[in-house]
């Protein structure tokens, strides 16, 4: 484990772990503020992110981009990472080897970043960080602490392009995480 973002990031730079590495065009690390009270952690980069290294710039993080507007958050507040660093070709789910490959680096960002809260976006995030016990549709909504960590699981925003009706699921979601920051803010 790294003590310091340069060295973390530095470790990651020609990343040959898994079989991702082959066909990436950037390494999708993280962004956002290194001292959040709130960590969003997603699957892995789709396209646009692979092709600009930085996570949910496409569709499902313009999506996202709108909900932290309508409920009055900003973006740079949060500190955004995946479950994986590459692109899965086709956009598909990482197997269980390329999400092992990169825990680490995704565990060294949560010491770094030390939250509160982290919101897991979708069922990727929410099996390979706390059980593969977990299903999405019954955990989605539902505050989990661990370790004194405050976990909210919820659709990750690219659920919501395929289905409209998550939307509200994931505002209200959105919501509980804005209410426990006030509540965590206050003590």
């Amino acid at each position: 484990m790294y003590d310091n973002w340069e060295e973390l990031e530095q470790s990651i730079k020609n990343c040959t772990k898994c079989k991702l590495c082959q066909n990436r065009t950037n390494i999708v690390f993280g962004t956002g503020n290194k001292k959040a009270t709130v960590m969003m952690i997603g699957e892995g980069p789709g396209a646009d992110e692979d092709k600009e290294g930085i996570p949910f710039v496409g569709k499902a993080g313009q999506l996202m981009n709108k909900a932290f507007i309508g409920l009055g958050l900003k973006r740079e507040e949060f500190y955004i990472a995946n479950i994986v660093k590459c692109r899965p070709p086709s956009n598909r789910v990482p197997e269980q080897d390329e999400a092992q490959a990169c825990l680490d680096y995704l565990r060294n960002q949560v010491i770094l970043v030390k939250p509160k809260i982290i919101v897991l976006l979708g069922s990727t995030a929410l099996k390979n960080i706390l059980g593969k016990e977990y299903g999405i549709t019954n955990a989605r909504g539902t505050w989990i602490e661990r370790k004194q960590i405050w976990y909210m699981p919820t659709w990750h925003p690219a659920a919501l392009l395929r289905d409209e009706n998550k939307k509200i699921e994931f505002w209200n979601d959105l919501k509980e995480v804005k209410n426990k920051i006030n509540t965590l803010a206050e003590k």
